[in-house]
């Protein structure tokens, strides 16, 4: 008959308690300096997040700053354009005793520097020739009137149109042929 009854452990042998508690020892250490690592590496990207979040809000703020900038000076460039214009109509009224001539002449000096100033910040005007084909995104049809042409084609231009950046600011006013 062999004996089962367990030996007790000699003297500074460790017995299975003491295996088992030096173990969860082992086992809560590492856990804990697990958890110290994850709450510094959850504390980093916290602080990260926050700049990110500080750099997206001052972004915004300064993208809206520089559009009100923007609306709030957009026009300067196109006044500036203006100023010799307005110069030279002032001028021209200062002579007393300017003839017709002269007044024509710098009438049509005038209207070159305002047409001049007009392109130079991208107004354009609409004006389309005789027999040109209707187009309604840029003309509008005031009249239509029988003649010998194309149907649907500008007879005439009743007022001069206007593209700023190619959108129409204002259609051409256009007499149409009448369908045949």
């Amino acid at each position: 008959m062999s004996d089962t009854t367990p030996t007790p452990p000699q003297a500074g042998e460790p017995n299975g308690e003491d295996i088992v508690a030096a173990h969860e020892a082992d086992l809560l250490s590492q856990t804990q300096a697990e958890l110290a690592e994850l709450k510094a590496k959850s504390a980093e990207l916290a602080d990260q997040f926050l700049r990110a979040k500080a750099e997206a809000e001052n972004a915004r703020r300064r993208a809206e700053d520089e559009i009100s900038k923007s609306r709030k000076f957009a026009v300067e460039s196109f006044a500036d354009s203006l100023l010799p214009v307005a110069d030279s109509l002032e001028a021209g009224l200062a002579i007393k005793d300017a003839t017709p001539q002269q007044i024509r002449e710098g009438a049509e000096a005038t209207l070159r520097q305002l047409i001049a100033a007009l392109e130079r910040n991208k107004v354009i005007a609409i004006n389309p020739a005789p027999g040109a084909k209707f187009d309604p995104h840029q003309h509008q049809a005031i009249s239509v009137v029988p003649a010998e042409q194309e149907a649907n084609t500008v007879v005439g231009v009743l007022q001069k149109g206007y593209l700023i950046a190619d959108r129409v600011l204002r259609p051409a006013l256009v007499t149409v042929t009448a369908p045949k």
